[in-house]
């Protein structure tokens, strides 16, 4: 089977992609995994460590091909508030809670989930119900790859303490 071995972040490479490939947020967090291209290119993604696909991006083919990476439209909630210190509060809370977030500007974007959309309002937030790609922040101790910490256990980053440690 034909093998992408290698990520082009988006805007360094050009030219017409051979297909795209449509994914959601978890499916864009791979290492090796099957995938189908929309016009129906199958190939094996074969990366050397996992690696969080953003939307733009292209795998690099064996055969020279680039395959682009088309972040999925997903059900989501966009957060608004009447100030930005409401924002923060709202964008700590989401945070303490680990829950994968978007940053925006003046908005946050969490995936569409009612018990947070009850938080949210609580503490004086607006909801609007949206369809787009998910691309939430990696996190401090992200390099370079996406994870929430609800995924795997791991020992905690200096500073960094569960609850109950």
């Amino acid at each position: 089977m034909l093998r992408a071995t290698a990520v082009k972040p988006a805007g360094t490479w050009a030219g017409p992609a051979a297909d795209v490939v449509v994914l959601d947020r978890e499916a864009r967090h791979r290492r090796r995994h099957t995938l189908v291209a929309r016009n129906g290119l199958a190939f094996l993604l074969d990366l050397p460590q996992a690696a969080f696909l953003h939307d733009g991006d292209g795998l690099a083919l064996e055969d020279g091909r680039i395959v682009a990476v088309e972040a999925a439209r997903e059900l989501l909630f966009e957060i608004t508030c009447p100030d930005p210190l409401a924002l923060l509060r709202v964008a700590w809370h989401l945070g303490n809670r680990h829950l994968p977030t978007e940053i925006r500007g003046d908005r946050l974007r969490i995936r569409a989930d009612h018990v947070m959309a009850d938080m949210v309002r609580g503490l004086g937030a607006t909801l609007t119900v949206i369809k787009a790609p998910f691309d939430p922040e990696g996190g401090a101790y992200d390099q370079g790859h996406g994870h929430d910490h609800d995924q795997h256990e791991h020992d905690p980053q200096p500073g960094h303490r569960r609850a109950g440690s």
